[in-house]
């Protein structure tokens, strides 16, 4: 059973969320939040698979929300994705910083919903190459302004196949086909994958993307 808490400001977007999840065999909504603290408080009280959370929040804000959840190692196993209303929007590469598995906008398909929550709860991040692109998109905009430089820590500890493989991650592609791009089985790709994510600390796939442009490791420029 995959357990899903609800966080969102608009009590009309909750109860429809839970409606159609709640239809499904294989999902219960275990709680749902009003605001960011309150989600917290809940994600840390019920132990949820997948926190569905909204960014613009009264109280604590999605980000800070996310931010507080990936940073607690009781909640290691708590996937968040971010609910926006506008796709990709100036919040969205902050919440992947902070720890989110991905993003849903909140206008999805009712199967492409079920779909995500069932990737997440099993530790994928939602990051389709279309979406990617636009993450690389406002990434190179992120990049024209002034800022210092990012460390690379932890980039140094990957092998050439790990980097090989996380430089594949970033540009969206899955391990099945990182494992054909680098001919060698999707086993060993997952395996590649896992490695450089233990030794980066990152909790997922999408902070191995966000890693891969801020360590220089790909370059924006050449993703387009």
């Amino acid at each position: 059973m995959i357990r899903v808490l609800l966080a969102d400001d608009q009590p009309l977007i909750r109860s429809g969320f839970r409606a159609l999840l709640e239809l499904e065999d294989d999902i219960e909504v275990v709680a749902e939040a009003g605001d960011g603290a309150a989600a917290v408080e809940l994600a840390r009280r019920h132990r949820p698979d997948v926190a569905l959370v909204d960014i613009q929040m009264p109280v604590v804000d999605g980000i800070e929300a996310t931010r507080r959840i990936a940073a607690d190692p009781l909640l290691a196993g708590v996937h968040v994705v971010i609910l926006t209303n506008y796709g990709l929007d100036e919040y969205v590469l902050d919440a992947l910083r902070a720890g989110a598995a991905g993003f849903l906008v909140k206008d999805v398909m009712p199967e492409d919903l079920l779909h995500a929550v069932r990737v997440a709860a099993r530790g994928d991040a939602l990051l389709a190459p279309s979406i990617t692109r636009r993450l690389i998109a406002r990434y190179v905009q992120e990049a024209d302004r002034p800022r210092g430089p990012r460390p690379a820590a932890g980039l140094e500890e990957l092998t050439n196949r790990e980097r090989e493989a996380v430089a594949l991650v970033a540009q969206g592609l899955s391990n099945d086909e990182i494992a054909e791009r680098m001919a060698i089985s999707p086993l060993t790709a997952k395996t590649h994958v896992n490695r450089a994510m233990a030794k980066l600390g990152a909790r997922d796939r999408a902070q191995l993307v966000v890693f891969a442009y801020e360590s220089g490791l790909v370059s924006p420029r050449h993703a387009r």
